[in-house]
Parts: C-alpha cells; structure tokens; sequence
C-alpha cells in the first residue's frame, strides 16, 4: 500500500533519521563497499543463525521525538521528590550554575569519552589532574587516581589491592566493620565470593583485633554518624599484618583528621556531594587514595604531567596499567571507564569553593548538625553517639513508624534503621527551618526553642573530638585559589574544553 504524503512527510523528519545519520545512499554506499547485497543480509551473514531472530517483533508504532518527550515528561511527573536526610553517602547539594551551564549541560564537556588521545584531551585530563590533587590533599594519601564507578566498586578494588600487595598476611580473609554502609558492605561480599575471599563482618572494636585479615575495611564517620578515632586500631592492624582501607566522607575531611595522616593504606568513598545532583541515586564518581608503593597495583587510570617534544607542559594517561583495554585476560581488574564527567565536575566545584569556601560549607553542614543534637537534647531525646560530623541516629523505640509517617507526610525522607531507630544527615541543602521542622516532626510537637538561641548557645564548640579535628593545610596549589568568580570559573573552564575534541 502506498503511503500518504503525510506519512512520507513525517517519516522524513523522523528522530531515527536524525540521529542515527547515514542516509539510503550513504547505506548503499557502505553495503557495497564490504560486498552485502543489504542490511538483512549482512546480519543474516554475521549473526550466528542460533541467535539471529527472523520475525518481526510486536512493537507499538514509533513515536516523534517530541510525542516521545512528553510521554516521558508525563511518567517522570508522577516520581515525588521528597527532601532526603537518609545519608549512607547520598546527600543533596547545590550545583553552582556556571558548572551545570558549562558542563553537565554542555557537549563539550559530556560527549567527550575517556581521554585515550591525550594530545585532544588536554582540557579533560587537566580537569582529572584537578581532582586527584583534591583527593589526596583531602585524604592525606600520596597518590589518587582519577576516579572510579561507586563508592561500592572502590571498596571492592581497595580488597583486591590489599590481597595483592600484603605479602605478609597470606591468607583469604578480608574484615569489614558491621558499621559500613550497607550498600558498600553487598558489593564488597559480591566480589569476594566470586575471587573466593572470605568475608568476616563484625565490630572492629572486638573482632578485629587478633584475627587472621589480609585486609580490613573502617567507615570513617560510620554509617551510622558517629566519629571514632581509627589511629589505634589501624596501628594494631598493621602489627598484626593487616592492611587497612578507610572509606571516608569527603566533606568531613575539611574538619577531620584525614585517614592518610592516621596511616590508612587506602583511602576510598564518593565526591557526589561535591556539587553532583543526586540523580536517582547514581552512581556518583568515587575516590581512591592508596600509598604511592602500590601505585602499580592502583584500580583505574591515573594522570600524570610530563612534556611534550617543544618542552611544554603536557598530561596524559601515566599509568593504566591494569586497565582491561590494555591487559585484557590478565587484567585483575575490570575498572576500564572511569566516571570523568562527574569527577570533573566535583573538581571544578572545589576550584569554584576554594580551600576557604569548601570549609564554610563543612562548618555550616556540621554546626546545623550540632544545632540539631543540641534540640534533641532539650527535647529529651540523646543521640546514639557523642561524636559526628552530619549525622545522628536515634533511639525512638515504638515512635519509629509514627515518626517516619509524619515525615513523609511532610515530603522528608529519613532514614528507618532496624525495628527502633532513625537516622537523620546533613547537607549543604540544609536550611534552619529545616532543622527546626524535623524538630517538630519527632516531638510531634511545636519548638519553644529556636536554631538562632541554640547556635548562641553553643558558642565555639563542635560536635567532635579535639583529638581527630583537622590541623593541616589543603588545596593550596594556585588553581584551587584563583577562580572564585562565575565570570573566572566561565573562563577556565572554557579554555579547558578548547583544548579537547568532543562530538561539538
């Protein structure tokens, strides 16, 4: 049947005709080119027959481009966005705008894949350089890489780095403190059973300590907020030949101790909160910061800075030696694209921030926390731990659903910990009438007290101890000081991607 002229018309301007490219000529072009008489036949010729499918499927009629957005505007409305407290490593944040205009926005910044080129990467591997200089200026560690998939898959390579590099602790039995995140805690045991590791899971406090570990794996803060010094148990680890990995959040290494000066071996968690979205949970670039004596045993690729034939500064790819794409079948790891959009972003919001502005934000995040707690104690309600950065759990006993419903019914998120706790974080989105409204929602009751009176109360005091408070310096390199402004950030970043090839 011969179609119509509106048919013929539409199907002209179809979206699969735009973005798949090759027109009916350049097809016939190419079929004759490698000597297939047509597409059919060329799958026909290529597929093995006992896969290659010969009917047709039942498929509804193809949509327009902008039928098709609408349809998925119309499914996408019906998601509620609820305010989240939950933590475990996701938290809201704002993304300053010069950053998503110019990056996330932009296809000179998202289309561009792993800098395998280096000579049209310069941009891109500057932006990488950046945030592994963040990373081990903020961790205290030697040597970072570029970045990896989740916080989950750096836990998991951090294991298998221990097991390789321990050569005294001959043994297959990797520690994982019950205070990790969970999700972390699923990954790790997922890779353990299938390189034939065993999985110990228990309070390090007691379990640790005069067993049989390749490795060990510390939350620092812990899952469930609290702040304990790690220094004695990574030493008391390290006599008994054990490795230590520390998974650490980010933003609390402005104010905390970093795991590099306590004598953490790896040093590995996220930078979503580093002006990432949150997406619909990721995965968000992760980080991995290990001792410069394993760095030929480091996951992932790290970048480097070297010269070119003219003696001019120029990056590349320094080392990607256990890249999948290079060893293949002897490859130990299966990291192969590390997460370079994100990360680059989390290392322009640092550069954005500076030293100075990173550290308002941590103290803001942190003393809306203490502010928190402090409520909670008038209210007669005691943390869990003494101890935190940007979160609390607390012991509610039978008030946990009722607790968690009224919540909900304010569009708020919290975190539901076993049969009678709940945990409550902090982020940058946090505001005082937040605070003061969670209040509410646990006391089921109106606040006779304000954020303002208890933020004067408090004076110059912090939520943690004296003993883990951060004494040394970071992010002083120039270009972490010098772009402070969207108009020099708009610039920086500019010339960064005129120094890549993208699909733009």
């Amino acid at each position: 049947m011969t179609n119509g002229l509106l048919s013929t018309l539409q199907t002209q301007d179809s979206f699969a005709r735009r973005h798949i490219g090759p027109n009916v000529a350049q097809i016939a072009e190419m079929l004759a080119a490698i000597g297939a008489q047509s597409l059919q036949q060329l799958m026909e010729s290529t597929v093995p027959s006992s896969i290659l499918r010969r009917d047709t499927m039942a498929l509804p009629a193809a949509l327009s481009e902008q039928d098709a957005l609408d349809k998925l505007h119309t499914i996408a409305a019906q998601n509620k966005v609820l305010r989240s407290h939950i933590g475990m490593g996701y938290y809201d944040t704002f993304t300053p705008p010069v950053i998503l205009r110019n990056v996330l926005e932009n296809p000179g910044w998202y289309t561009a894949y792993t800098p395998y080129q280096p000579e049209i990467s310069q941009g891109r591997l500057e932006g990488l350089l950046n945030y592994q200089q963040l990373v081990m200026d903020l961790t205290g560690m030697e040597l970072a890489n570029a970045s990896l998939l989740d916080e989950g898959t750096a836990a998991a390579e951090a294991m298998t780095l221990c097991q390789r590099m321990n050569k005294k602790a001959r043994n297959e039995n990797f520690f994982i403190a019950d205070d990790c995140h969970p999700q972390t805690i699923a990954v790790v045991r997922t890779r353990a059973h299938h390189l034939g590791f065993n999985i110990v899971i228990g309070n390090p406090a007691t379990d640790l300590i005069g067993g049989d570990f390749f490795g060990a794996l510390l939350q620092y803060p812990n899952t469930y907020g609290a702040v304990i010094d790690p220094r004695e148990l990574i030493e008391k680890s390290h006599q008994q030949n054990t490795l230590v990995v520390v998974a650490a959040d980010l933003l609390s290494l402005l104010l905390l101790t970093p795991p590099g000066e306590m004598g953490a071996d790896v040093v590995i968690g996220n930078s979503q909160r580093f002006g990432v979205p949150l997406g619909y949970g990721g995965p968000h670039a992760a980080f991995f910061a290990t001792r410069d004596e394993y760095k030929r045993s480091a996951p992932g690729r790290i970048i480097g800075v070297s010269i070119d034939r003219h003696g001019n500064q120029a990056l590349r790819m320094a080392m990607q030696t256990r890249e999948q794409h290079i060893r293949r079948e002897k490859a130990t790891s299966n990291i192969c694209t590390a997460q370079a959009l994100l990360s680059i972003c989390a290392a322009f919001y640092a550069v954005y921030h500076g030293p100075d502005g990173l550290r308002r934000i941590a103290q803001r995040v942190h003393r809306l926390t203490q502010i928190f707690a402090e409520g909670l104690q008038q209210l007669g309600i005691k943390c869990d731990h003494e101890f935190y950065f940007d979160t609390l759990t607390l012991t509610v006993g039978a008030q946990q659903n009722a607790i968690i419903a009224r919540a909900e019914t304010a569009q708020i998120n919290l975190r539901k910990i076993g049969a009678d706790k709940i945990g409550i974080s902090f982020d940058e989105t946090t505001t005082p009438d937040h605070v003061a409204q969670l209040w509410q929602i646990i006391a089921n009751k109106n606040i006779d007290f304000s954020v303002t009176d208890l933020d004067v109360k408090l004076g110059n005091s912090v939520g943690f101890e004296k003993s883990v408070a951060r004494t040394s310096s970071y992010l002083s390199h120039p270009v972490f000081n010098s772009y402070h402004s969207e108009t020099e950030m708009l610039r920086y970043m500019k010339r960064l991607e005129n120094k890549d090839i993208a699909l733009n």
